[in-house]
């Protein structure tokens, strides 16, 4: 029965611009997207009772705590919505081991409406200029309304702050190539990590080369609006692969995505991977692009453990810190508790008849791009949208529908 609805929608998407299998299809392809940035959130509950958690969604209030105060705060996803619900807000996407500061005494005119019991300040919560929204090297917003470049946002795995790519060094690869980057700011503060450089997908040159470094690396090419017209960054420079050669890390050095779940070797499992012959490489002055579970290879010794500590990295040894088990972790939960969304929804509409179907495809192509159109100014005011914004924009929708007598689609042939 459902192959034969979606079989029949094919023939529908030459009048209505869609099929309903994309419709669904788009539409839980929106609520998985939605359920990794979100996890597991609840829209409802404060998570200041969870203490500092590993992972969360995140929000800045301009309104409260204005650019020009110092006040650096930040609020997790019910506190948006119900304590700061027409404030400018900054969406701050995730970060790591924050307690919710709603209510605190950064907000003195504004208390959390879901917990009164808090404590004045939460000590252990990391802040940086994204807080009052700064991004980059170059401490621009983001959307910036005076950028035209377009540019990718890539999140450090370690201050995460988001730095444009043409600011970290150069053209930076692929999405699908590499899992994190540290940017150009933040390896020099960890000397450890020369002894990995092995492992890089990419390590982005600096924004100023020396005339040596121009020899054995590719030219970039960029014009005046700053876009690189080649691809110019390798894995790592001539001097690294020679390094890497010598050092211990020579098996690593050429190792693929694939196979950085396995260890180095079974001699260094017994003790630090670092000890004897293995060599440092000198640091890079560019950001540096990492592979999926390169984390898995840092040494876990306890004398690389108390220098991660010491340095505030600790959090590198553990898998769940990572961005992309956060994201997974959130589709998972959705995918759970929803049943095969498409396959259920494709049985209902095989009861259904043509014409039905595709009078719902073309409601929902009107609903959708007038919505669009609606929620534009919330976005470009920066206003977060209310539960009568949604009422309003149904009650214009369905008076709107009122005034247009015999608007419904053309289902024949004159």
């Amino acid at each position: 029965m459902a192959e034969a609805a979606a079989t029949g929608e094919q023939g529908d998407a030459d009048e209505s611009g869609i099929t309903m299998v994309d419709l669904l299809e788009e539409e839980e392809e929106r609520e998985l997207d939605a359920a990794a940035v979100l996890g597991a959130a609840d829209d409802s509950k404060c998570t200041y009772d969870q203490g500092y958690v590993k992972r969360q969604a995140l929000y800045a209030c301009v309104t409260c705590c204005p650019a020009d105060n110092g006040r650096l705060a930040g609020m997790c996803l019910a506190c948006s919505y119900h304590c700061h619900e027409d404030h400018e807000l900054i969406e701050l996407y995730t970060k790591r081991n924050f307690r919710c500061d709603c209510g605190n005494t950064k907000f003195p005119q504004n208390p959390c409406k879901l917990l009164k019991d808090k404590l004045p300040e939460n000590p252990e919560n990391a802040y940086n200029h994204n807080f009052s929204g700064a991004y980059c090297t170059c401490a621009r917003p983001y959307p910036d309304p005076e950028d035209t470049v377009d540019d990718e946002m890539i999140q450090c795995c370690v201050c995460e702050d988001w730095y444009h790519g043409r600011h970290q060094g150069g053209k930076v690869p692929s999405g699908d190539d590499y899992s994190e980057m540290i940017c150009g700011l933040c390896f020099p503060k960890h000397q450890f990590l020369a002894y990995y450089l092995g492992l890089t997908v990419t390590v982005l040159k600096a924004e100023e080369k020396s005339p040596e470094a121009k020899d054995n690396s590719k030219k970039s090419k960029v014009d005046n609006s700053g876009k690189s017209n080649e691809e110019t960054v390798s894995v790592v420079d001539d001097d690294s692969k020679k390094d890497s050669q010598d050092s211990g890390f020579s098996e690593i050095s050429s190792i693929t995505k694939a196979e950085t779940n396995n260890d180095v070797s079974e001699k260094k499992k017994l003790g630090c991977k670092l000890d004897g012959e293995v060599k440092k490489h000198d640091l890079p002055k560019g950001a540096v692009f990492w592979p999926d579970n390169w984390r898995k290879q840092l040494c876990s010794c306890d004398k690389c453990k108390a220098t991660y500590k010491a340095e505030g990295v600790l959090f590198l040894l553990d898998e769940e810190d990572t961005v992309s088990f956060y994201e997974e972790s959130g589709k998972s939960r959705h995918r759970s508790s929803s049943s095969a969304p498409v396959e259920r929804e494709l049985e209902a509409l095989s009861s259904l008849d043509r014409v039905t179907r595709t009078e719902m495809v073309h409601e929902y192509n009107t609903l959708s791009s007038s919505l669009r159109e609606y929620l534009r100014k919330f976005a470009e005011n920066k206003k977060v949208v209310r539960d009568e914004d949604i009422r309003e924009f149904f009650s214009q929708l369905s008076a709107s529908k009122k005034q247009r007598p015999g608007s419904s689609i053309q289902l024949f042939c004159k």
